[in-house]
């Protein structure tokens, strides 16, 4: 069986050490679409060094490296096709503002395993800390077609998540440039779903599609940007549910709900994100931004 539930489980923590600088915040930033236009000193503040804020959807590619969704695939007991697995969600809680520069050391395991029946899901967590401590927690979700029907726990619901039903408070643009992928991936994603023709038609794509966690630094980074004035350490956790494909040279609409009483700790704010060409085509479903 390629996927052993009770291996997988029991399997220890894969530690590693983590290092990062300016550079690799300032790539990430270009990554997901900052810059333009290159002298809004609200762009500056993503794009040059003297002025660099930290968005804390870096935390999932600092350090380099294989993202999660790869890294739960060499854990003991998963033995799956690259080209049957899909990124399903993440979710992130930052317990300190990511540093430009930094060191630390990150823990991941896997702490859950779905059976859906027709396919499989792995929740690999990743614990990261400092010297001075804690600095965030991740956990990516791993969908892995044709692998379930074991008869294991079968989870929560996987199914998209509908955004509430009155007019959002805020709407904000999200453009993907044709080259996003390509430029994205060079902040470690490798997968060659996000570049190879021909590995995508392999996985039932017409063309390379974009990174979820492209999309998802994105639509973060609108968030901030649009209703917290561009503070990136308000931010305490967001989560979102990868539920459509986006190509590259698209559209995005985000879509933002404000919480009805918020009060003085802020968040959490619904949003939803749309392929624009296609009716609003849902791309993140169940994401929630929480502040502070």
């Amino acid at each position: 069986m390629p996927i052993d539930a009770a291996a997988a489980l029991a399997a220890p923590p894969h530690v590693r050490e983590l290092a990062w600088d300016h550079q690799d915040v300032l790539l990430y930033h270009l990554g997901i679409g900052a810059g333009p236009p290159a002298t809004d000193p609200r762009e500056l503040r993503y794009t040059l060094e003297s002025r660099l804020h930290v968005l804390p959807s870096f935390a999932t590619v600092a350090g380099g490296g294989p993202p999660g969704v790869i890294r739960a695939l060499s854990v003991p007991g998963v033995d799956v096709d690259l080209a049957r697995v899909l990124h399903a969600g993440q979710g992130l809680r930052t317990l300190r503002p990511v540093p430009v520069r930094g060191r630390a050391t990150a823990s991941s395991w896997i702490v859950s395993v779905y059976d859906k029946g027709t396919s499989a899901v792995l929740v690999l967590r990743t614990d990261v800390s400092d010297a001075a401590g804690p600095l965030w927690t991740e956990e990516a979700e791993v969908f892995v077609r044709g692998e379930g029907g074991w008869g294991g726990e079968r989870g929560p619901s996987w199914g998209p998540a509908s955004p509430p039903d009155t007019e959002p408070d805020q709407v904000a643009a999200l453009p993907v440039r044709e080259d996003q992928a390509l430029l994205y991936r060079l902040s470690g994603d490798w997968n060659p779903l996000h570049a190879d023709p021909g590995f995508a038609a392999r996985a039932g794509f017409d063309r390379p599609v974009l990174h979820g966690l492209c999309t998802y630094g994105g639509t973060l980074k609108s968030v901030v940007d649009t209703l917290l004035d561009g503070d990136v350490t308000r931010v305490g956790e967001y989560r979102a549910r990868f539920v459509g494909v986006v190509y590259p040279g698209e559209a995005l609409r985000v879509r933002m709900w404000r919480p009805v009483a918020a009060g003085a700790g802020g968040g959490p704010v619904r949003v939803a994100v749309g392929a624009v060409e296609r009716d609003d085509a849902p791309v993140l479903a169940g994401t929630v931004v929480t502040y502070g």
